[in-house]
């Protein structure tokens, strides 16, 4: 891999890691502050509904500004923000520092892909992109796990000391590996972008993915108070299911692409629908049953890892693309 792929691969993979590690350390982090599960789930929330927010934004605002001026700047807040995170003892301050994670990490999103096809050679951008992307479901697969395992021994406090620490290693790598050549690209055309969210087929593929992502992404939050109590899970029970549902998760999305460029879309949806109901509804049966041995939750949870992101690359496949939001034009 090139050294500047690697880099982009590892900042992603920082950034989102640090998004959803908080979901393997939540009981700790409610029992330590002094608030409930519910109340300390609203971190992962707020960090969501930013990035949700600011990383459209900022691909237009932004547009212009040189890329790796960008990656450097969102790693300096993001290494900022968790530091300061590791040593306070207010939950209001706590969440106000992953408003400003969440916003270094939108902002550096899509720099980070626009980056990475800058950099591709013609015939590879797809599999530039890929790894990029990786590190989003790798974090899952690997990053929580591993964040899980610190929280849990060292406490979470080390969480996010430990993101700080990373995110300055990331930030090092694409010090020296990105080249200063990586300039912006053009003001974006948002008002053709917007108008395209009135095409049915886009308006019901993002409505329907967005149902599926928040269905999934709820459980994911509460799944350690969930392995708790309905297992008995400790924290290395804990870090091993995370474990397994991201990369279930990340066979999951290659198998859903397989099987998309196969069978076919709507084929690959039912398919994909029907194991998140499915895998919902063990879960829920679980909880019904408790206390359940944890080799009977795993079996069910991966099922559920792998439905999460089976069904994007069929959303995507089953709405037309948009000549005004085309990927080359979105990102260069």
């Amino acid at each position: 891999m090139p050294k500047g792929l690697a880099a982009l691969f590892a900042a992603s993979f920082v950034f989102y890691t640090d998004d959803y590690v908080i979901a393997g350390v939540l009981p700790e982090i409610a029992r330590d502050l002094g608030v409930s599960q519910a109340v300390a789930a609203q971190l992962i929330s707020v960090f969501a509904v930013t990035v949700a927010l600011v990383a459209p934004v900022a691909a237009v605002v932004l547009a212009r500004t040189p890329r790796r001026l960008l990656l450097v700047a969102s790693l300096c807040a993001f290494v900022a923000a968790n530091a300061a995170a590791a040593g306070t003892s207010s939950f209001t301050v706590l969440l106000i520092l992953r408003v400003v994670a969440a916003a270094a990490a939108a902002v550096a999103t899509p720099a980070l892909f626009a980056t990475a096809v800058q950099l591709a050679p013609a015939a590879k951008v797809g599999r530039y992109v890929a790894i990029v992307a990786l590190g989003v479901t790798g974090s899952i697969a690997l990053g929580v796990p591993i964040g899980t395992w610190i929280g849990g021994v060292f406490g979470w406090r080390a969480v996010f000391a430990t993101m700080a620490v990373c995110g300055l290693l990331a930030l090092a790598g694409l010090l020296i590996t990105v080249p200063r050549g990586t300039s912006g690209g053009p003001v974006l055309d948002w008002r053709a972008q917007v108008r395209s969210l009135g095409r049915r087929p886009v308006t019901f593929g993002l409505l329907a993915n967005m149902s599926l992502m928040t269905g999934s992404m709820m459980m994911l939050t509460y799944l350690a108070p969930f392995l708790t109590d309905v297992a008995a899970a400790a924290v290395d029970a804990r870090a091993l299911s995370f474990g397994l549902a991201g990369i279930a998760g990340a066979l999951g999305m290659w198998g859903g692409g397989v099987m998309t460029d196969r069978r076919g879309p709507d084929r690959t949806l039912l398919i994909g629908v029907s194991a998140i109901a499915g895998s919902m509804a063990g879960l829920w049966l679980l909880w019904v049953v408790r206390p359940v041995p944890l080799a009977a939750v795993l079996p069910v949870l991966a099922v559920w890892g792998a439905a999460a992101f089976w069904n994007s690359p069929a959303i995507q496949a089953s709405s037309p693309p948009c000549p005004a939001a085309s990927p080359h034009r979105h990102w260069r």
